[in-house]
């Protein structure tokens, strides 16, 4: 797989125009390079339920998957799992990283991410050096029942050292989150989910370090270039900027 100046690592094919892989990617591709993103890490897909069943795992997987095989140089992927279902996830696991094309897991709202069936999730993950995108929020007025925050991903990180972990949209309530995950050197947080506000990026360096920042967009939901300005916008120095934009990622997926 070749290298990318910039790395994408939060993508969604659910709300591109089109039912088909090649409609998706024709949405989507103009767009990306527009804003010249080169890579885009998939996760979820077109059902996207958030208690799918392993029939609907395995549809949306199938079908990210083929995005995949028929444009390798532009997209990868994060399998998508249930982890209620735990014998299925592990199965699903190693078809579609160790066997590949897929070089993640992405976890949304289907269970809380400390509960225990993560942890067999988490060994195998350490075993393939799996990356984990976790969808995390700290939502006004509460989470959902199984929705897990950030707090709940750095229980988890602690857990599993070895495991790299992204806490997709650094908890929404981002100056909580950023905190919350500071202590697990292990945790990184992407850009997306949350309109581009000024000090995001700034105060994510500076808790975090830049090595712990990578940019995702939550694309087709949210465009490329609003959450690319709070890179390109942040007052950070163009080191870091690259490092958010591709290196990190680049160092996470092993390229």
């Amino acid at each position: 797989m070749a290298t990318a100046t910039i790395i994408d690592c939060h993508v969604h094919p659910t709300a591109a125009k089109g039912g088909s892989p090649t409609d998706c990617a024709d949405r989507l591709l103009p767009y990306a390079d527009r804003m010249g993103v080169e890579l885009m890490g998939l996760s979820l897909g077109p059902i996207f339920v958030q208690q799918p069943t392993p029939e609907q795992v395995e549809a949306d997987n199938d079908y990210n998957a083929e995005l995949i095989e028929r444009w390798p140089d532009r997209f990868f992927g994060y399998t998508n799992l249930n982890p209620n279902y735990l014998r299925h996830s592990l199965a699903e696991l190693d078809r579609r990283v160790a066997g590949g094309p897929f070089m993640g897991i992405k976890l949304w709202v289907a269970i809380c991410c400390d509960h225990p069936n993560l942890d067999p999730i988490c060994e195998r993950a350490a075993e393939l050096d799996a990356p984990i995108l976790q969808h995390t929020f700290f939502r006004t007025g509460g989470n959902m029942p199984t929705e897990s925050s950030p707090a709940h991903l750095a229980t988890l990180a602690a857990r599993h050292p070895d495991v790299t972990f992204i806490a997709a949209h650094a908890g929404l309530n981002w100056e909580r989150g950023i905190r919350a995950v500071a202590p697990q050197p292990n945790i990184l947080v992407d850009t997306c989910g949350f309109d581009p506000e000024m000090g995001y990026t700034e105060m994510a360096v500076a808790w975090l370090g830049s090595e712990r920042v990578v940019y995702g967009s939550d694309a087709a939901g949210r465009s490329f270039a609003s959450q690319l300005a709070k890179v390109h916008g942040a007052d950070i120095s163009d080191a870091d900027k690259r490092k958010i934009l591709g290196a990190n990622m680049r160092r996470v997926l092993s390229l």
